[in-house]
């Protein structure tokens, strides 16, 4: 995707072929920089510490981290051990672990000495990948707003509101819930988007308001709770949000608030999808009950992270001293809630016997 007419990814090889560079999301939106990889503790922590968030983005460097890692431990003991490493820092992505084993079926069954190069061929594969399936999601999700602008009168934009970020900056390229709405601007389909602030790390107003912007689509910063009082005044066509996690039964895990977004899109009538890769479908949860919430560091709630009048990139308080907080990262919405799935093979209904209509192969596991 692009910012001010240059074409992005997040993340991408280092000219030495022995490392990664990804822009560090922590610094948007006011700084945009990049950080280079170069070991699988600078992995680990540019996971945990979210320079790199967004399921699929969290896979794809999860599987470059690991490749760093066989380069200077290529032993079954030393994949292993970096293996469990990286997998530790994220609990709820599923796409941490799928990437992780992605990597390493790739590369035990080879000669230790091979195994680096495969490692990394691995994660390039695992990165081009995500940019084909976030377009194909795209792709199948345009449908839905074309067909609501063609019910338009007098060309009026399709108001679309999503929670979080899972755009371009959540994946390699192209976003999730996003693709389907740029792929809508950029076939010339009037669209605005209301972008929800995403307390308590304000991901929708540091990142997707960041990268709707770079990208020309006319779009409107919202408190979180505004949502729910827009879809009552009909200023609402479609929600579209993205996932970390989607149990087998359709049940979706996403980031705090997207459950109070459901129940508010389900009490108006507006039709509420979840755009999704199938790395993210987690085919041995059963419902999303068993999903695991990361509880992240208090200081998120009680901090801020903003840019000072004179530039200065500054934390500042918000409570008074001593106040404690709790920060579970995500919410649970259930697939009643939800009005499709939207994939890189189709649009199904919430339901296991929705996703096993676009994943047949998958029907042993999901028994």
């Amino acid at each position: 995707m692009k910012i001010d007419g240059k074409s992005y990814r997040t993340i991408w090889p280092g000219a030495d072929g022995a490392s990664a560079v990804i822009i560090d999301q922590t610094r948007l939106p006011h700084r945009l920089e990049t950080v280079t990889l170069r070991t699988v503790e600078d992995a680990a922590h540019a996971i945990l510490s979210m320079q790199v968030r967004g399921a699929p983005l969290i896979g794809a460097a999860a599987a470059y981290g690991l490749a760093i890692a066989i380069q200077r431990d290529a032993s079954d003991r030393g994949i292993d051990e970096a293996t469990a490493f990286l997998a530790k820092q994220r609990p709820t992505a599923v796409n941490l672990r799928w990437a992780l084993d992605e990597v390493r079926g790739a590369v035990m069954p080879l000669p230790t000495e091979e195994r680096a190069g495969a490692a990394f061929a691995k994660a390039q594969a695992i990165a081009e990948d995500d940019v084909e399936t976030c377009r194909s999601i795209g792709v199948h999700g345009l449908g839905l707003i074309r067909s609501i602008a063609a019910a338009k009168a007098d060309g009026a934009p399709v108001n679309i509101l999503t929670h979080c970020n899972a755009g371009w900056l959540a994946c390699v390229d192209w976003g999730t819930a996003t693709s389907p709405i740029y792929h809508a601007h950029d076939a010339g389909i009037p669209v605005h988007v209301w972008v929800g602030e995403t307390r308590p790390r304000n991901q929708g107003a540091a990142l997707t308001a960041f990268e709707l912007n770079g990208h020309g689509v006319p779009h409107t910063l919202i408190a979180d709770n505004a949502g729910g009082h827009l879809m009552q005044r009909g200023q609402v066509d479609l929600c579209i949000v993205g996932a970390d996690r989607v149990a087998a039964n359709g049940d979706v895990a996403n980031k705090i608030g997207t459950y109070l977004k459901a129940l508010a899109a389900h009490d108006t009538g507006v039709p509420f999808y979840v755009a999704l890769p199938y790395s993210t479908i987690d085919w041995q949860l059963a419902s999303g009950g068993d999903i695991p919430i990361e509880e992240r560091n208090a200081d998120e709630v009680l901090l801020m992270q903003g840019q000072l009048d004179d530039g200065a990139i500054a934390r500042v308080a918000l409570t008074a001293p001593g106040t404690p907080a709790a920060n579970p990262a995500f919410d649970v919405t259930p697939a009643r809630l939800v009005t499709g799935l939207i994939t890189e093979r189709g649009i199904a209904p919430a339901n296991r016997n929705g996703l096993l209509s676009l994943y047949p192969e998958r029907l042993e596991a999901a028994s």
